[in-house]
């Protein structure tokens, strides 16, 4: 799917340099309860199909970043001679409130189970998945696993490859009722230095998979070495 981080980093560029049953859970009393396991299918279908909007915010400096994401379901569509499901992500980016960059983007995946399949973009971008392993519905806090290999074109011709980046998830506890599930994204392996860097995308969950919370942090190549930049929902 799309990575949310690269959009960003974008803006840095520029300015800088289905609801489940409950977990399984441990402990003796309401306020001890913690909650062990978490619904990472569900998770991923309130990220990235169903209607939601965020913002998120850093500070890089001295200058305010923000990006103001929002998805939209597209529903059935064709991507790749397959009949998919879309949905779209409209990313504005801005610095100290200016408009620096936007992009549309449309994530297609195929729904029981959920399979992602790719991405276009408003600059013409074709990226084909190859998800490698199945997304579980039910995952252990403390498991990770690899998710998808993406390969991303110049355009829909296939001819240029511009980009191969993998996924991966994480889950981590957070308090004893939530966790952060988190999307990790590589950098450019086409690339001996990525100019957009790795991205983790980190998301609050409670036990039905709900979206609490949610914070990026992506890792930039410098004259110095790297900049990590943390962004935090507003």
């Amino acid at each position: 799917m799309k990575k949310l981080g690269l959009g960003v980093a974008v803006a840095l560029s520029l300015s800088a340099c289905t609801s489940m049953n409950g977990g399984t859970s441990i402990g003796n009393g309401n306020q001890n309860t913690v909650v062990t396991q978490y619904p990472v299918e569900t998770a991923m279908l309130n990220i990235y199909t169903k209607a939601r909007s965020q913002n998120l915010v850093a500070v890089v400096d001295n200058q305010n970043l923000s990006a103001e994401i929002k998805v939209t379901p597209k529903g059935s569509m064709v991507f790749n001679n397959k009949q998919v499901q879309g949905a779209e992500v409209n990313t504005i980016n801005k610095s100290d409130n200016q408009v620096v960059n936007q992009s549309v983007s449309i994530n297609y995946f195929t729904l029981s189970p959920l399979v992602f399949h790719g991405y276009t973009s408003s600059s013409g971008e074709y990226s084909v998945s190859t998800q490698t392993t199945t997304i579980p519905k039910m995952a252990q806090v403390g498991e990770a696993s690899p998710l998808i290999t993406e390969t991303v074109y110049s355009d829909s011709s296939q001819r240029k490859r511009i980009g191969v980046y993998n996924q991966s998830w994480s889950l981590l506890q957070d308090s004893n009722k939530t966790a952060w599930f988190c999307i990790n994204s590589s950098a450019n392996a086409l690339l001996a230095v990525d100019p957009n860097g790795s991205a983790a995308e980190c998301y609050k969950i409670n036990a039905k998979g709900d979206i609490l919370d949610s914070k990026l942090t992506i890792t930039v190549p410098t004259a110095n070495g790297t900049q990590t930049i943390n962004f935090t929902s507003k």
